[in-house]
């Protein structure tokens, strides 16, 4: 692999310095370094950071290749600034053996855009019923170490319990999707004012509160790990807050649609809002968003949920649920927290890469850009201004909240060990 020197870029935000990438590594940071052999990556005014990771996202392969495919959610992930992604185990069939996992990790290594680490499934098919092959997963080439049965909570308390203690055997963790099934049964939106005004079957906030508050009391009984999946309302932070402050081993992501949109998008009826956990009001935008900032919540992880046209224009009863947001969420980031003030660069960094390789355990990412570190990176033009236009994406889906809309911020390069896979803004 050929040198390659970035030269002038702003790392986390920082005075501007030149970067050189040898082969797979960060070679030498300094003020000024002579290009030599080197390709010239021309980055004064863009912001260098480490890649991103994102906790949670739906590759939907196999069983759902309509909607996504590795290669393509990959791809779509790289134009984003994403250098791994963790690969939710709802597919078909689902992640539940060391085969499926094994099956994802390896499409992962060939699409070669982005690393892929799978999400093991909790339970045997999401049912909730019965712990799936844990262990088995762990083992396998895969090496999983974080467990979810996203788009359905493990809502036995026992079987949430057996989780925690099993996991602890490797250092693993359960992610839940905190939603009581009793409490969201014909659920369309956040249940509050909108809703009552709509007519529409309301999803009201304890339904995930109740959960999350059942599941740090049992992360703590066992002295295992817990980290709660798109936390949405304001209750859920204080939750989150207080069992941080017991010293508990609880984390907590939170989706950039949660920390921009609220629930009175649904008054449109436009089936592109409908997702779960719903939009919620202004009030929990406004929490979570300075839960971010004070690190209450860990970090921002995309829920990216692709689906075929079909399957969103429609009405909305028969819509499902889910937005797209690999390729918009560092705009997002940038809008809500770092043109407010909430963060600065190296908190983005801190709550976008270091973070979430630190929650998944995923080796070789989330690192200091540092001589010696794999050179994961992803340079961005924060002046850079320009309306969605999902027609342009590279996921296979439509399914943005964001068309049309002006976002700041644009990915322009994303390495993956020293490879560039964008350049200009143009995937290679």
């Amino acid at each position: 692999m050929s040198k390659i020197l970035i030269r002038g870029a702003g790392i986390l935000g920082g005075r501007p310095q030149d970067v050189l990438i040898d082969g797979e590594t960060i070679a030498e940071v300094a003020d000024t370094i002579e290009s030599g052999d080197a390709t010239v990556v021309e980055a004064a005014g863009q912001i260098l950071l480490p890649g991103l990771v994102d906790l949670h996202t739906h590759l939907r392969e196999p069983g759902r290749e309509d909607s996504e495919t590795v290669l393509t959610g990959t791809r779509a992930a790289a134009a984003g600034g994403y250098t791994a992604v963790h690969a939710m185990a709802n597919t078909f069939p689902v992640a539940d053996t060391a085969g499926v996992v094994e099956q994802v990790y390896r499409l992962g290594k060939e699409s070669g855009y982005c690393d892929v680490q799978p999400v093991g499934a909790v339970t045997v098919g999401l049912e909730g019923k019965q712990l799936a092959e844990l262990g088995a997963m762990h083992d396998s080439a895969a090496g999983v170490k974080v467990f979810s049965d996203d788009g359905k909570c493990v809502d036995d308390a026992v079987i949430m319990r057996r989780a925690l203690e099993y996991v602890k055997a490797f250092d693993g963790v359960i992610a839940q999707h905190a939603q009581e099934p009793r409490l969201t049964e014909g659920a369309q939106m956040n249940e509050g004012v909108v809703s009552a005004e709509l007519g529409l079957g309301g999803w009201p906030a304890v339904a995930e509160e109740s959960i999350i508050a059942r599941d740090v009391l049992l992360a703590a009984h066992v002295g295992s790990r817990v980290h709660i999946c798109h936390l949405s309302t304001a209750g859920s932070v204080e939750i989150v807050r207080w069992a941080k402050s017991k010293g508990w081993n609880v984390t907590a992501e939170v989706t950039p649609h949660h920390l921009l949109l609220t629930d009175e998008l649904v008054r449109t009826y436009d089936p592109v809002y409908k997702v779960n956990p719903p939009l919620r009001t202004a009030t929990d935008v406004m929490a979570l968003r300075e839960a971010l900032a004070d690190g209450t919540i860990d970090c921002v992880a995309t829920d990216h949920a692709p689906h075929p046209h079909e399957d969103k224009d429609c009405e909305w009863g028969a819509a499902a649920m889910g937005m797209v947001g690999l390729e918009t969420a560092l705009s997002v980031v940038q809008e809500t927290m770092v043109e407010t003030g909430l963060l600065d660069w190296a908190q983005v960094a801190d709550r976008m890469s270091f973070r979430p390789a630190r929650i998944g355990r995923l080796e070789g990412h989330g690192r200091p850009v540092s001589p010696g570190e794999p050179a994961n990176l992803v340079l961005v033009d924060p002046a850079y201004r320009g309306a969605v236009d999902p027609a342009g994406f590279a996921s296979r889906s439509r399914n943005t909240p964001y068309q049309g809309r002006e976002l700041p911020g644009r990915v322009t390069h994303t390495f993956l060990r020293g490879r560039a896979t964008v350049v200009d803004g143009k995937l290679t």
